[in-house]
């Protein structure tokens, strides 16, 4: 097989072979180990030299699907807790495959008016969602690492007009550094962001209380006084290790008194709004002036998908628009190009799948899961605290439960080193994924249930995995 053109006839052939596919594995994947690693060796299939002359589609789909569907992690199933991921909603996945069937170039409206409309529609329904304001701009972008991008380009735009500088088209030459004030729950992804906008992964100055990393309020008030004003402040909503979160609406205050720009990293922890046993983490952010967030974490949209909200939307256009390319059309309220409002140029229909699984289950239908999870999470915390080898290190507030295996007389300094094996063997047997991290200098887990298809069954595994693996280790 050559030229594709070869095959124009039989072009939904190798579609059929992965709709075919997708009813067995998505029916096993609560069964199936998360990753099983006696299937490792498949992957050397997908290895070899280029084909002189292919194998046609159907055949290196087959191919394709056949090792991907044992060789993968299968992250879309229900213990899957190593990160903060979600799965895919069945609406969520069948948009996908629709954005990618229609394989829209969604940056310009006169490329698709489909994809522009669809992201208006998806990005006013979120706003609703998260009960954000609805004259806040928006984009939707590959992850929460690129919303947080876009939301501080614009605080970046902003700080430096404060500087008489348009730094989009000047550069940051001949400005001082940019203050950065967070608490110590500040993300990676906020320091990356940074990094890559020219402002410097480690010039974050955070100020904390605790050695948890919460935030001190007191000292970053005198710190917005000593800058007068013209400073960032990250709100931190939903932290990885313990799902902690800043006061937002007392950093609102700060920010709002001394005239600073407002950022909220809320990766996962905006989806706190949709439930009133914890909407109180999330009083505050319709004060902002960026708020960042994932959708492939607790929305349940296919990777990769995030979205940033901007309070006054020039912001996103002073940042990103302004090309002075000929050939690339203006926008107006009606016609948006979407690729003039963030840092992406091409772009892929994302919105689609959103739109999906928003209109597939609606605000009830998420606030329902949202409150599920948060029962998991709860009910994770509770065994954690009944088990006479386990110690749960912090109170589960959201998606996250933070803990370590203790076993009765293990000595304390060996505790890290044990929990390190707990998570290499957690990770080897496969049953379960729930990796470690570090917490105020332990080594811990921090298992975060934010799948669709996660109940307490599920976390009930987990722990009983963790103490038969504990309990090998230590026997």
């Amino acid at each position: 097989m050559s030229d594709p053109l070869d095959e124009h006839d039989k072009a939904g052939d190798p579609l059929a072979v992965v709709a075919r596919a997708a009813g067995p594995y998505l029916a096993s994947l609560p069964e199936r180990p998360v990753h099983d690693r006696a299937m490792d060796p498949l992957l050397d299939e997908l290895d070899g030299p280029l084909p002189a002359r292919g194998d046609g589609a159907v055949a290196a789909v087959e191919r394709l699907v056949r090792v991907g569907t044992r060789a993968a992690t299968h992250s879309s199933g229900p213990r899957f807790f190593h990160f903060v991921v979600g799965g895919s909603t069945p609406a969520a996945m069948a948009g996908d495959w629709a954005a990618s069937l229609l394989d829209q170039a969604t940056g310009l409206w006169l490329t698709s008016p489909l994809a522009a409309r669809a992201e208006t529609v998806v990005l006013r329904w979120l706003k609703e969602l998260f009960g954000l304001p609805a004259e806040f701009g928006g984009v939707l972008t590959p992850s929460a690492t690129f919303a947080n991008l876009t939301g501080l380009a614009c605080a970046r735009q902003w700080w430096a007009a404060e500087h008489g500088v348009d730094v989009a088209s000047q550069g940051l030459a001949g400005l001082p550094a940019m203050p950065v004030f967070s608490s110590g729950l500040v993300h990676v992804s906020t320091r990356k962001a940074l990094q890559v906008l020219g402002c410097g992964r480690d010039t974050v100055r955070t100020f904390a209380r605790d050695d948890a990393g919460r935030v001190d309020l007191a000292a970053m008030d005198a710190a917005l006084a000593e800058a007068g004003g013209r400073a960032v402040v990250v709100a931190n909503l939903g932290e990885v290790n313990a799902g902690d979160s800043d006061p937002v609406a007392e950093l609102a205050g700060l920010a709002e008194r001394h005239g600073a720009w407002l950022h909220v990293d809320g990766a996962f922890g905006l989806f706190a709004a949709l439930s009133p046993r914890t909407a109180h983490l999330a009083r505050g952010v319709e004060r902002a002036d960026s708020v960042a967030a994932d959708g492939h974490k607790w929305l349940n949209v296919p990777y990769e998908s995030g979205f940033c909200f901007v309070r006054d939307p020039a912001w996103l256009s002073r940042a990103f628009g302004a090309w002075g390319a000929a050939y690339l059309p203006d926008s107006d309220d009606e016609r948006i190009n979407y690729n003039m409002l963030g840092p992406e140029s091409s772009r892929r229909a994302r919105a689609l799948p959103i739109w999906a699984t928003l209109r597939a289950y609606g605000r009830d239908g998420y606030r329902e899961m949202v409150e599920r999870h948060l029962d998991v999470a709860a009910h994770l915390g509770g065994l954690v605290e009944a088990a006479p080898d386990m110690e749960l290190l912090a109170p589960v507030q959201l998606c996250i439960a933070c803990f370590r295996y203790r076993p009765a007389g293990f000595p304390e300094e060996g505790l890290d080193e044990l929990n390190a094996r707990l998570g290499e063997a957690l990770l080897a047997d496969g049953r379960v994924y729930a990796g470690t991290t570090t917490y105020r200098g332990m080594t811990v887990f921090r298992p975060a249930p934010v799948n669709w298809r996660t109940t307490k069954a599920d976390v009930e595994r987990l722990v009983d995995v963790l103490r038969e693996l504990g309990a090998r280790l230590t026997g």
